[in-house]
């Protein structure tokens, strides 16, 4: 029996009805049926609409029907046959740039003229071009030797803000009992202050060693990279009884990809294009707590 799965559109605008045929009429060209599903999911800000489909897509044929969405100003989500919103129990994601609105490290070093060299290597990084994590935070932590403590708080208090929809997602997750996991490879100053502020029930980040007030340019510990997000959403999901099938994942770079692998639905957060390219659903309009639609 051919596998089926639900294609969800969820926008900031009302959706037309020339979206449905747009997009039927380019799955109709690959021998797929679109059919309209009954609107089930609860009230919510965003609009949405969903179907049903009669044989999943390639990671090509989702491109494509991304595109057309987004001419239409509408993100899209495809859920599988098998995926059963009601049995989700934890929510991991990342921090920079899909939590927050910043790459943190990059801002630090903004405060000492270094913005730049940082940047190229973090973009590097979450495009996927530089593959050992370790290596690339390294390098970039090294930049940051001799800057003042102080800096971090002026940077969260200045230019840390959460992204649209994050205080929702947050909110809606844990009133749904769900284990609300922040696991980052950026670093503990921040991810213990949005615990505190956002009530996440775990965070994980990296360490910066300051001594004499001053950062020393590395970092306590072991690093959190992509390896270990997967292996700290496991073990968040062993606490609470379940597999990772049962969570949902969101992130926007390259590092985010273990973690994102195999859970329930992984969502790309305004990601880089490898990262939208393997993830469920794409964000690019709605905000982060467009996901509760997807899991109510």
């Amino acid at each position: 029996m051919p596998s089926r799965l639900s294609l969800v559109s969820i926008s900031n605008t009302p959706i037309t009805a020339k979206l449905g045929i747009a997009l039927a009429e380019h799955a109709n060209v690959l021998g797929i049926e679109l059919t309209p599903s009954p609107r089930t999911s609860p009230k919510s800000k965003y609009f949405w609409e969903r179907w049903t489909t009669s044989k999943s897509f390639t990671p090509e044929a989702r491109v494509a029907l991304r595109e057309i969405a987004a001419t239409h100003g509408s993100d899209l989500a495809f859920l599988s046959a098998g995926f059963k919103p009601e049995e989700i129990k934890v929510l991991a994601m990342d921090m920079d740039s899909t939590l927050i609105n910043i790459e943190c490290i990059d801002e630090i070093a903004d405060f000492t003229g270094k913005k730049a060299a940082v940047s190229e290597i973090t973009e590097a990084t979450m495009r996927g071009e530089i593959k050992d994590f370790k290596e690339s935070l390294r390098r970039r932590v090294a930049l940051l030797t001799g800057v003042s403590a102080s800096v971090l708080e002026s940077v969260y208090r200045e230019r840390l803000r959460p992204n649209p929809g994050a205080m929702e997602l947050l909110a809606g997750a844990n009133q749904q009992g769900l284990y609300t996991l922040l696991v980052s490879g950026g670093f503990t100053f921040f991810t213990e202050k949005l615990r505190q502020e956002l009530n996440f029930k775990q965070t994980q980040a990296n360490t910066l060693e300051i001594i004499d007030g001053k950062l020393t340019g590395k970092v306590l510990g072991e690093i959190v990279d992509g390896a270990a997000k997967a292996a700290y959403l496991d073990a968040a999901c062993a606490h609470m009884n379940c597999h990772k099938s049962n969570s949902i994942t969101m992130g926007d770079g390259s590092n985010d990809l273990p973690m994102m692998n195999g859970s329930g639905i992984s969502i790309a957060y305004k990601a880089k294009p490898i990262v939208k390219e393997k993830a469920d659903a794409a964000f690019d309009r709605v905000g982060l707590d467009a996901a509760l639609l997807l899991i109510a």
